[in-house]
């Protein structure tokens, strides 16, 4: 079987001139490498594509595969990460990883939490600020959190993202609805243990790989999962595998998100849990980090004894089962 590899590398945008911060999401040459072993030991060959100007130029020269392996985060718009999976559909190519419904529903933290508040799913009471009018109008109860509704790894979130009072919350939103240009999500902040879920399959046949706990050291900014924390991951964190109750209650909360919303394949399900203990849906990610060393998906899964192959071979199982005959 040829599986082709569409990706954005994190060295050809800061190439561009995109700072560290901007292209935070993108993957590394070494992440391309992990995938392409991995499907080479299950058996499969492999030709790296790249982004989606790439692979439109592929696609409008006659190419063609049997299965995309599609990590593209993409870079402008809230369908940004739905680009390269609607293409697919376009030229009726199969793809690994979610549809552009799911990828453009999930990129949107607001839209996300509607659709999980609405399913019964416990998570943190919310807002979106569209605009600068709208900060006033919050009612939620103090402390909050803020972040760009359309970002992931951590991008704007830092030891301010935890708001105490109505003139800060003023400040932050302001700054963050400046700086990244998009609606800013304000919830109700939980102060309990943070957890991340890795999950492959889809609908009844999705299953969890492992439960993290992710647990800051005294180095790092306090109470925050931020976007320093995580690039400064080896000093900041530490990450444990989950046991026992915790982790059956996350596995319960994480599955059933990860349905309700409809993801396919592969990838993580973010949780916190509230006063009370009760692990919270925060967020997800149907486009998981896929580097074998240091990415949260392969490493939790390492840690419950799935090897970095065997993780593959379970998304790829998911992602043949929708290839129609």
């Amino acid at each position: 079987m040829i599986i082709a590899l569409t990706y954005d590398l994190r060295e050809d945008y800061l190439a561009m001139g995109f700072s560290e911060e901007d292209a935070a999401e993108f993957d590394t040459i070494g992440t391309i490498e992990g995938i392409e072993d991995a499907l080479h030991a299950l058996g499969h060959q492999t030709e790296r594509i790249g982004h989606l100007r790439l692979l439109m130029e592929a696609l409008l020269a006659g190419k063609t595969w049997d299965i995309v392996f599609n990590i593209c985060e993409g870079f402008y718009g809230i369908g940004r990460e739905a680009q390269v999976p609607a293409l697919l559909d376009a030229f009726s190519i199969p793809y690994v990883f979610s549809n552009p419904l799911v990828l453009s529903l999930t990129l949107d933290k607001g839209m996300t939490k509607r659709i999980i508040r609405d399913a019964g799913i416990p998570t943190a009471d919310f807002a979106v600020i569209a605009g600068y009018e709208d900060i006033a109008n919050i009612s939620l109860p103090y402390p909050l959190f803020v972040k760009p509704v359309a970002e992931g790894t951590g991008k704007g979130i830092s030891g301010e993202s935890i708001i105490r009072d109505p003139k800060f919350l003023d400040h932050r939103c302001r700054y963050l609805l400046e700086r990244f240009h998009q609606p800013v999500l304000v919830e109700t902040y939980l102060d309990g243990r943070e957890f991340t879920v890795g999950i492959t399959g889809t609908g009844k046949h999705a299953a969890v790989t492992g439960v993290m706990e992710v647990l800051l050291t005294s180095q790092a900014e306090p109470g925050v999962y931020s976007y320093t924390n995580k690039e400064e991951w080896r000093e900041r964190c530490r990450y444990e595998l989950a046991t026992g109750e915790i982790a059956e209650d996350c596995t319960q909360v994480a599955l059933a998100a990860w349905r309700a919303l409809g993801c396919e394949d592969g990838g993580r399900i973010d949780l916190r849990c509230d006063s009370y203990g009760i692990p919270n849906f925060i967020e997800v990610n149907p486009l998981a980090g896929m580097n074998p060393v240091y990415s949260d998906l392969p490493m939790l899964s390492r840690m419950n004894g799935i090897s970095y192959n065997e993780l593959i071979q379970r998304i790829m199982h998911s992602a043949f089962q929708k290839i129609k005959p």
